[in-house]
């Protein structure tokens, strides 16, 4: 029986996340097979590319710029991976998961344990305005931007200037504060190992790219390469929830999986990103069970109209995302500084 028919009809209220939460629970069980299929099917091209874009260096620098352009695309998905081994939805063995999340995190530049924390408290408090600020992307509300003084104001207009939040900001996340926990003084045991281990393996790898090419594989495969990787996944989790009719509540109006349902959205990506992207577009599914599998996430949507059709945003409607930036709490939308201005 296929899980569409063990879910049954979908339910009364269409918009009840506790509800979905449950039946989603039927799409949670991996295929430890396709999971590992999936790890082949991504690390494999990955390290042809990047022996490709290698040998490409004696012909010419700008055929292996090029070619760090689908490599950074396999870097995403290594990315999706490790997030999903975060989330305990590939293999039923938590070790297995776990250590290849730590070993793709030296790929992708996140400390897995480091990140997986952070990602929990995400999780557990994606919309809740009483608990901005761990995991997330940081947003104001109209009320707290107009009390804030001209020189807070400015640093909030440039945090989340484009130019800072896809460019300087995914270098700087990337390459420089992954390498120590978030809050280093307060930093459990356990962090600490995973974020100097990573640095450790880091080295290591740079060291042995330095020692056998010199500086050319780094400075035209991996840090092209990762620099577009690490933009193109902050700009992906930009909008699974920085959308104009997100959701955000106070502590006692907010609920985890209404705000799962209702704040984060449903990216209509082209079949190709897509795949790059591990699905990763229907967020809303995502953040109402976390531990469906990404290549399950398909699935869910074939079988549930209604969850088809919620949050839908194209790729052209996703570029008007960057003019929000503030949270008004009386339209229930996310606003741009101007509209913030028009009482």
């Amino acid at each position: 029986m296929s899980a569409a028919q063990e879910a049954g009809p979908d339910p009364v209220d269409e918009w009840d996340g506790v509800r979905w939460a449950r039946i989603l629970a039927r799409y949670r069980d991996p295929s430890p097979l396709r999971s590992a299929l999936e790890v082949g099917l991504t690390v494999i091209p990955f390290l042809g590319l990047w022996a490709l874009a290698w040998m490409s260096l004696s012909v010419s620098i700008w055929l292996a710029l090029a070619l760090s352009v689908p490599i950074a695309g396999f870097l995403v998905r290594l990315f999706v991976i490790q997030h999903d081994c975060g989330h305990g939805s590939l293999f039923r063995n938590r070790a297995l998961s776990d250590w290849i999340g730590r070993l793709l995190g030296v790929l992708t530049l996140t400390p897995y344990d480091v990140w997986k924390r952070s990602h929990a408290v995400h999780h557990a408090s994606a919309g809740n305005l009483d608990r901005r600020g761990i995991g997330d992307v940081m947003t104001l509300t109209v009320a707290e931007y107009r009390a804030m003084s001209p020189s807070g104001r400015w640093r909030y207009r440039l945090y989340r200037n484009p130019f800072v939040m896809f460019g300087v900001g995914p270098a700087w996340l990337f390459l420089v504060q992954n390498r120590l926990p978030a809050d280093p003084m307060k930093a459990a045991r356990p962090v600490w190992i995973s974020a100097l281990g990573t640095n450790l393996a880091l080295i290591i790898l740079l060291g042995g790219l330095l020692a056998t090419g010199g500086l050319a594989p780094i400075l035209a495969i991996w840090l092209p390469s990762t620099l577009l990787a690490a933009s193109i996944g902050v700009w992906l989790f930009y909008v699974q929830h920085q959308f104009e009719e997100t959701s955000w509540e106070s502590e006692a109006d907010w609920g985890l999986h209404d705000s799962a349902l209702h704040g984060s959205s449903n990216y209509i990506l082209p079949p190709i990103l897509s795949w790059f992207s591990g699905n990763i577009g229907a967020h809303h599914v995502h953040h109402l069970q976390s531990r469906v599998p990404f290549y399950r996430l398909p699935e869910v949507l074939r079988d549930h109209a209604v969850l088809k059709d919620a949050q839908r945003l194209t790729l052209r409607e996703s570029l008007a995302c960057v003019r929000l930036k503030l949270w008004d709490g009386e339209r229930r939308r996310l606003v741009s500084f101007s509209e913030s201005e028009i009482n």
